[in-house]
């Protein structure tokens, strides 16, 4: 039986308010995605041949490689969103909260709230009794975004090249940073209702959920710099994290699956706008397919645990009859 809480995040297919919402995240994220595609297309307009060839440049291999990279990162980001649930109060099994994070991240190929609801959504569906409430699980978000964003802001010196930010931009930002870490520290000595979600930041599992959160991050990494030395973009290891920090940037932005190509041409547009825009398309088309992948093991496990629940459901009635009788 789901709460009235649940119900507000599972109504992302109902007809309250939040659902409204977040239907009108999703519109704005298909409605920015076609803004963005048609302006690359206008600007590459005169470099087809070259956009092509670079698409073509790139093995099949590499790019299951690619695809096999995003499903390693959203295994350890689901990892650390398991060890903030248990920190939270959290009992789910890993693989129930693993099904869990499949759909949600499917949905975040969309948008990122979208997904976060879903995520959520999900797992309070699949077990209602060993889970927080929903705004401690909003809140066991904040931790690994924390982490992320103090990894962007440390590398944000990567952006001072291609986009000519100003030196004193990263120190302000890990500065920052540091002050909201501290906050978070103080916050979390609160263990009720929604700072209940922070109770990793002084938890002993907060090592693992920063190492598994770094695990995924460097996956990104990874899969970033495979891809543009694919089609003969030769960059850094730097440039690949500067490419990161820009698709995370813009992944706030109601762009949906063009924030790819969009970060590519912006971030790496001097190495050439056709090889970086098809760099772009190749990081999108390998996110979405490890996503996937993800997604479609989380249904069909999902589908095979009911089947054997209702196995033994009906295996168990008999016996149950049987000994009453006796």
């Amino acid at each position: 039986m789901l709460t009235e809480p649940d119900r507000v995040i599972v109504g992302c297919a109902g007809a309250d308010g939040t659902g409204i919402a977040l239907r009108r995240k999703a519109a704005l994220s298909l409605i920015g995605a076609l803004v963005v595609t048609g302006a690359l297309g206008f600007v590459l307009v005169g470099r087809r041949s070259q956009f092509a060839a670079a698409l073509h440049s790139a093995p099949l291999a590499l790019l299951a490689l690619a695809a096999l990279l995003q499903v390693v990162a959203l295994l350890a980001r689901s990892e650390a969103w398991r060890v903030c649930v248990a920190a939270a109060g959290g009992s789910v099994s890993r693989r129930v909260l693993f099904r869990a994070a499949g759909i949600g991240y499917l949905a975040s190929i969309l948008n990122g709230s979208v997904g976060m609801a879903a995520r959520i959504a999900s797992l309070r569906r699949a077990a209602p009794q060993s889970t927080p409430r929903v705004p401690a699980l909003v809140a066991a978000e904040v931790p690994i975004i924390t982490v992320e964003v103090a990894l962007a802001a440390i590398f944000s010196f990567t952006l001072i090249g291609p986009l000519g930010v100003p030196w004193w931009a990263p120190a302000i930002a890990v500065t920052a940073m540091a002050g909201v870490v501290i906050g978070l520290r103080r916050l979390s000595k609160r263990r009720a209702g929604l700072w209940a979600g922070l109770a990793v930041v002084r938890d002993e599992g907060c090592v693992r959920m920063i190492a598994f959160t770094l695990l995924a991050v460097c996956a990104q990494i990874g899969r970033n710099w495979l891809l543009l030395h694919a089609i003969g973009v030769n960059v850094s290891v730097f440039d690949a994290m500067a490419l990161l920090i820009g698709m995370f940037t813009l992944g706030q932005l109601p762009i949906g699956p063009s924030i790819g190509p969009a970060a590519a041409v912006l971030i790496l547009g001097a190495h050439g706008i056709a090889a970086t825009a098809a760099a772009g398309v190749l990081l999108a088309v390998s996110g979405m397919a490890g996503s996937f992948c993800y997604a479609t093991w989380a249904i069909a496990d999902g589908v095979v645990a009911r089947r054997r629940a209702a196995r033994s459901d009906v295996t168990r009635v008999p016996v149950a009859a049987a000994l009453g009788s006796g």
